[in-house]
């Protein structure tokens, strides 16, 4: 244990569970199903609303090999190459194997996928897939759907939940083992403000870490919370560096901040187009797939194109479609589009990367087990070694189904004992920053650490981030402090800075390009040297300590007391 921990008030109230699961996306609420279905006694906590969290968003679909002559070893070989190199077999091997049942246990629960005339789902196809095997929902609102039945089951089942409220840090027994977690509720409930849920298993669903930059395709929530609460807890985070930028998003303007609307990679996968000024294809002859390349590649192409041209967007053109089939395959995309003023129906989509999906996080092994006894991670804010340095399309609400059942089935087997949470006596809490800190952290990821990166933009983003860190530490030193009030906005953008220092730490020792970044000045893929995973950690004076695997297998994790 680290020790460190985010400046709050003492918990004020407290309830006690078998299990807390934190987040309510595809993974959390899965997780939480099942853990209840074993008759554990488990507690949903969620930053917003139950379905206000990345799983709403998700347009594209979820993959699986559901059509005839689809294999799991055909989606196997595709998710190994996307990503590039660094995916663990056997994760893979679990995910492709187990997601189609995981996938049809999904639609009993209450999930509508939909079909072909004939009855069967309907199948599409994204980048990187060499077979129709993406299922979708209301055409590009697969997410929505899949959020709304999960939601409905969970009231359904009534399970205690705990909306609007932020996690703060995890809360462990005598011997160091997990206890439970503290949060915030925000406004006013059966719980309000900073309180305590007692449970010898939690799992962290919390989502995604977007907003450290800019323009993201993220909610407003995915702060990276659950990150942050792991690497103070004293957990292992692996191939953090590792964001993938969505190719195409819709460009509002250089100067557009927050989350961005998303062009799903279906659009390519139904025939779009991708084009510059003029007009002219320029996948064509890149990749074998052209516009249905794996996404690192799409993004890197686009990027290179807008510095050829000296543009900050190119296009994507799917005029061909028609009223009619953009009307009932995207109905999504269309209104978000038409909302700012662009009809996709008759002229070409204005489009850039953007952040949208952390491959790497917190290191568990194949039952969602971190190196913290008692602490789980699922979803996108784990990292099971499944995505690699690049996360193939639609594998993403796969991974959070298949690997919460898997934990489910973990906690419910070993049912550990309740014990009591001891007293935090080692280490000062964690200096908070100013919430308009956050936009200065998003400028300089963007700026230092996306999708382009170099020796010397990643060390100034390192520079400027340690003097955020440096001052924000020095104030609560000074004699006259103005550091913030303990609240929200603090805690978020508090968070923000550590995860930030951390991915750039990673991203600085990485010294080649490989999957979901290009490094202008290693603009190569190193398999000798690089084809290895970093393994991050807090130490005890907060600074991220980096190591660097010996092969490209993950190191054991150790296993749950």
């Amino acid at each position: 244990m680290t020790g460190i921990r985010l400046t709050a008030p003492a918990p004020g109230w407290a309830i006690d569970a078998d299990v807390v699961v934190v987040g309510s996306g595809v993974a959390g609420l899965t997780t939480a199903l099942r853990c209840a279905a074993a008759g554990l006694d488990t507690v949903v906590v969620t930053k917003a609303r139950l379905d206000d969290g990345s799983t709403r968003w998700a347009q594209g679909g979820i993959a699986a090999a559901l059509g005839e002559g689809d294999t799991p070893e055909q989606h196997l070989d595709d998710t190994l190459v996307a990503g590039a190199g660094l995916c663990d077999e056997e994760a893979v091997r679990t995910l492709v194997t187990e997601g189609p049942d995981a996938v049809r246990r999904l639609i009993t629960t209450g999930a509508t996928f939909d079909t072909t005339d004939s009855g069967d789902i309907a199948l599409t196809r994204e980048g990187g897939h060499h077979r129709r095997r993406i299922a979708h929902a209301g055409g590009d609102a697969t997410g929505a759907e899949i959020s709304r039945a999960l939601v409905e089951a969970v009231r359904s089942a009534a399970l205690h939940t705990i909306e609007n409220a932020l996690v703060l840090d995890l809360l462990t027994d005598a011997e160091g083992r997990t206890a439970g977690v503290s949060l915030h509720v925000m406004g006013e409930g059966q719980h309000d403000g900073v309180g305590a849920v007692r449970a010898p298993s939690v799992v962290l669903a919390t989502g995604g870490m977007g907003q450290v930059f800019s323009a993201t395709t993220n909610p407003s929530v995915s702060t990276g919370d659950g990150v942050a609460l792991a690497l103070r807890a004293g957990a292992e985070v692996s191939d953090l560096e590792f964001v993938q930028f969505h190719p195409t998003v819709l460009f509002l303007g250089a100067d557009s901040e927050g989350q961005q609307p998303l062009v799903s990679e279906a659009v390519r996968g139904e025939g779009a187009h991708l084009v510059d000024a003029t007009g002219t294809r320029f996948m064509l002859g890149q990749h074998e797939l052209a516009e249905l390349a794996p996404r690192d590649i799409v993004a890197k192409a686009i990027t290179r194109q807008m510095h050829e041209h000296s543009t900050e967007h190119m296009y994507l053109d799917a005029r061909h479609f028609g009223a009619a089939m953009w009307e009932q395959r995207f109905p999504t995309i269309l209104a978000a589009c038409r909302a700012h003023g662009i009809d996709p129906v008759t002229e070409p989509i204005p489009v850039a990367p953007a952040a949208h999906y952390a491959s790497g996080g917190i290191r568990t092994d194949l039952r969602g087990r971190t190196t913290v006894p008692g602490l789980y991670a699922c979803g996108e804010v784990a990292c099971t070694g499944v995505h690699g340095a690049n996360r193939l399309a639609s594998n993403s609400l796969l991974e959070g189904l298949v690997f919460a059942e898997r934990i489910a089935a973990d906690i419910a087997e070993t049912r550990p004992p309740r014990t009591e949470p001891a007293r935090s006596t080692s280490g000062e809490p964690v200096a908070l920053l100013a919430p308009e800190t956050r936009t200065a952290i998003q400028r300089i990821m963007t700026r230092g650490a996306g999708v382009l990166r170099s020796a010397a933009s990643l060390a100034a983003a390192a520079d400027e981030l340690e003097a955020l860190h440096r001052s924000a530490a020095a104030d609560v030193d000074a004699a006259d402090p103005k550091d913030a009030v303990p609240g929200v906005d603090a805690w978020e953008v508090t968070n923000l800075l550590l995860v930030s220092r951390v991915l750039v730490a990673a991203a600085r020792e990485r010294e080649e390009t490989r999957g979901c970044h290009w490094r202008e000045d290693r603009p190569d893929r190193d398999d000798a040297h690089w084809r290895r995973h970093l393994v991050v950690r807090i130490a005890a004076d907060r600074t991220p300590v980096v190591h660097r695997t010996e092969t490209a297998a993950f190191p054991p994790v150790r296993a749950a007391d």
